[in-house]
Formats: C-alpha cells, structure tokens, sequence
C-alpha cells in the first residue's frame, strides 16, 4: 500500500500554502497586468515606457534569479534603509510575502501583453458609439471594452496562470514551506525522493487540471452568442 510516512497531513499542509500563494499571486499579477495594458495604451509616451520597460525587462530574466534578487536584494535594501528611520534592529522579509510579490510582480508583465491584446480586440466602434451616447471613458470601459475583453483574455489568461501555479515551486528555495519544501524535508527524512516528489507532481496535476476545467467552463459562458469563424 502507498504509504507518506506519516508525512501526509505535512503535504497536505504544504499543498494549501501552494494554492494560497498562487491565489495571491495571481491577483496581483491581474493588478499589474491591467495597469501595465491601461499604460500601453495610454498614449502618454513616458507611461508607455514604463510598461514597455517592465514588461521587457521582466521577461528576460529568468524566475528563479528574480526570485532570489528581490527576496536577497529586497532583504538588504530594506535593513539600508531602516536605520535612517530610527529602526536598528535587523529586518527578515517574510518569505510568503516575497513569494507573492516575486511571482505576481513576474507574472504581471506576462498578463500585461495578454490585457492589452484583448483590449485592442475589442471593436473600436463599440467604444465610438458608447461615447457618442454620452459615456464616459471609464463607463465606456466598463461597460464595454471589459466584458468583452474578458472573453478575448481568458485562453492567454489560462496559460499565464497554469505556468503561474508551477512556478510557485520556486518558494521552496526562499524558505517557505510550500508542498515541494515539505516534501524535500520528507525525502530526506525518509530517504524516499520518489515517493514524495511524485505526491508533489500528481498535486500540481490535479491543480492544473482542474484549473483547465474550470477556465473551459468559463471561456464557453462567455462565448454564449459568439458566432464561431
């Protein structure tokens, strides 16, 4: 029989934290995102910029150097600073809190392209026709351009969040006990590296596929009088 060692309740612990980072991540990775689109799009070139400059830049480097510049650089950084508040006492970021902004602050340059795409899908004319009946810009966009936006999204939104919720793993090497830290403290606790490490894959399956579940279920409620070409 399948045995954890009495390590399960421990994953199962470990898989919760995983879920709540990628949650957590995620919805600021959409804060971003949006910011970033709104900014492209903004026709004020210093904003552009900005965003251009974030999501270049934040593509080209690799997760897991992100990860340990911002977790290790943001440690530094914040103990510079804290003396000239009058706080001498050593700092310890929280590895949760790091994780969340890392990956969402990643992530945000990935659904910036995917929000700004789906915006520019959106039929101009809808927006003129709004405005010429009086909305605003922001109703006009809430109204219009958002609901319809959502619906252009979601395939590259999916994508952005199953790769989201894979590199939550990354955590692990920062110090938080996600389920691939815990299932290393197990693997070496018990000298069975498979065992646990295939608990960890077949959790990040049924995530994963789940997830795929759940975004096809939404992508068909907002295809309802879409007319396929």
């Amino acid at each position: 029989m399948f045995s954890l060692y009495g390590y399960g309740p421990s994953i199962f612990e470990g898989t919760i934290l995983t879920l709540q980072v990628s949650i957590v991540s995620l919805l600021i990775a959409m804060l971003l995102g949006m910011l970033g689109a709104l900014a492209k799009l903004s026709g004020t070139r210093s904003l552009a910029l900005i965003a251009q400059l974030y999501t270049t830049i934040i593509r080209g480097i690799p997760d897991l150097v992100l990860m340990l510049l911002i977790f290790f650089g943001g440690q530094v950084l914040v103990n510079q600073i804290g003396p000239a508040f009058g706080y001498d006492e050593y700092i310890d970021i929280n590895p949760f809190l790091a994780g969340i902004l890392t990956i969402g602050f990643i992530f945000g340059a990935y659904m910036t392209e995917t929000f700004r795409g789906a915006i520019l899908a959106v039929s101009r004319g809808q927006i003129e026709a709004g405005t010429a009946y009086g909305m605003s810009s922001f109703m006009a966009f809430r109204r219009i351009t958002l609901p319809q936006m959502v619906r252009h999204a979601l395939p590259g939104f999916g994508n952005n969040w199953l790769v989201l919720v894979k590199t939550t793993a990354l955590v692990s090497i920062i110090g938080l006990d996600d389920m691939v830290r815990k299932a290393g403290l197990a693997a070496g606790a018990t000298r069975k590296p498979f065992t646990f490490y295939l608990v960890v894959a077949v959790n990040y399956l049924l995530i994963t596929s789940i997830s795929v579940y759940l975004l096809k279920h939404i992508e068909r409620r907002y295809s309802v009088g879409v007319r396929e070409t």
